[in-house]
Parts: C-alpha cells; sequence; structure tokens
C-alpha cells in the first residue's frame, strides 16, 4: 500500500495539470451536443485529452466516421511509442495488469514511469497504479464538474486555462534534457510538426512531428553511455 501512496504522492502535479483540462473538455463536450452522461462515459472510457478533443470537434460537422477515427489515431499515434519504450519494463506482469497498465498509459504516465526507471527505481504495478488512478479518477471527476457547472465560467481562454496544458508537457519535456540526441529530436519534432500544421493541418501534424523525431533519432547513433544507461541501470536494480 505504501508503494501505491508514494505513487499517488508522484503523480499528484499530474492531477493539479489536467483538473482545467478536465472541466474545460466537460464544458465543450456540453456545448457541443453531448449530455453530462455521454461526456462522463467518454471520459472514462476514452481517457484520452487530445482525443476526445477532436472527436467532439467533429461529431457536430458532417465527416465521415472512418475519417473521425484516423484523425483520433493520428492524435494518439504517440502512445504507440510510449508502449513500446515501456513495455519491456512491464514484461513480467501478468496479462491482465498490462492491460490494465497500458490503458491508464498517457503522455503525463509515460513521462513518470520514464523517470522512475532512469533514477534506478523499480517499476512496480503498485506505484504505477497509484499514479495513473489518480490521474484517472481526477480527469473523470473533473469531466463531471465541468460538464455540469461549465457554463458558469464564460471564456476560459480568458483566465489563460488553454495555455496551462502546453506549460506542462513543455515541462515534461524538458525533463529528458539530459538525454543523447534530446536537443536535435526536439527541434526536428517541433519543426516538423509546425510545418505540418501549416502545410498539412490539425491533427496530422501531432503525427508527422512525432514520426520526423523518431526518424531522426533512428538516423543518429546515440553514444554508449547514452540512451539505455538508465534502463540498463534499472534492470540491474530489479535483478
Amino acid at each position: 500500500m505504501s508503494e501505491f501512496w508514494h505513487g499517488a504522492r508522484f503523480g499528484l502535479p499530474v492531477c493539479i495539470a489536467v483538473s482545467p483540462f478536465g472541466l474545460l473538455f466537460g464544458t465543450l463536450a456540453v456545448e457541443n451536443g453531448l449530455s453530462v452522461l455521454e461526456a462522463v462515459f467518454m471520459s472514462a472510457f476514452v481517457f484520452g485529452g487530445a482525443s476526445q478533443m477532436v472527436g467532439i470537434e467533429l461529431f457536430g460537422q458532417k465527416v465521415a466516421p472512418w475519417m473521425i477515427a484516423l484523425s483520433i489515431f493520428a492524435v494518439n499515434f504517440r502512445h504507440v511509442l510510449y508502449s513500446a519504450a515501456i513495455g519491456r519494463y512491464l514484461a513480467g506482469w501478468p496479462l491482465a495488469r498490462q492491460a490494465f497498465a497500458f490503458f491508464l498509459l498517457t503522455d503525463a504516465q509515460y513521462a513518470l514511469a520514464e523517470s522512475q526507471i532512469q533514477s534506478g527505481r523499480k517499476l512496480t504495478f503498485a506505484r504505477y497504479m497509484g499514479a495513473a488512478v489518480t490521474s484517472y479518477l481526477t480527469w473523470v471527476a473533473t469531466t463531471v464538474i465541468g460538464a455540469i457547472f461549465g457554463k458558469l465560467i464564460p471564456d476560459t481562454s480568458a483566465i489563460g486555462v488553454d495555455f496551462l496544458l502546453p506549460i506542462y508537457f513543455l515541462g515534461l519535456v524538458m525533463d529528458f534534457r539530459k538525454r543523447p540526441l534530446w536537443l536535435p529530436v526536439v527541434a526536428v519534432s517541433a519543426v516538423a510538426s509546425i510545418l505540418a500544421y501549416r502545410f498539412v493541418g490539425s491533427p496530422w501534424h501531432v503525427l508527422l512531428g512525432a514520426l520526423a523525431g523518431v526518424a531522426l533519432a533512428v538516423i543518429l547513433p546515440p553514444s554508449r553511455s547514452g540512451i539505455g544507461a538508465a534502463p540498463a541501470q534499472a534492470v540491474e536494480n530489479r535483478a
């Protein structure tokens, strides 16, 4: 139980950061024609802020269902990369636990898991769930509040709510700044994403920016003391 609460405390900043966006999603979902129950159902079973935002924007338009599904896939493609990166550290868990962990895998959860691995700590199921479950419950709870009371805030951008998440994600990216190739990969991803947003459009800039960064990481060989050093140390500590 102490492992679970350690994870919960570790994930507390995530809960604080995502709360305004849970409120925002609940508000926008109702404004776009979803009922309170439908908005909560979406948060509970999709649990992906960016993909949920894309979904509610497209549901009310005359867009083919396959295009909606493809757009959401483009936004969430990065989760394929996340699962591939940490999947090897979950390999010893029972299959049911792995499935549950991957359902709760978000940008922030991936960053927290990688931080644990880099510091040489064992990524236990209880610690992982401590951070993941608190984030999940926060997201669903704030969706409920936003869906019911969101109309009381006439303009969320006027109080800077829409700027909190980019700041938070920038903090996550900066946490990996000591890794080899961090700066060139981030720079190439950023430039590719901006160009894709300008010439291709949203949400494809997310996918194309990620692929550009991955391609550069594959082309440029890491130093021997760089990528993989921290994970290797984590494996040794688990042995």
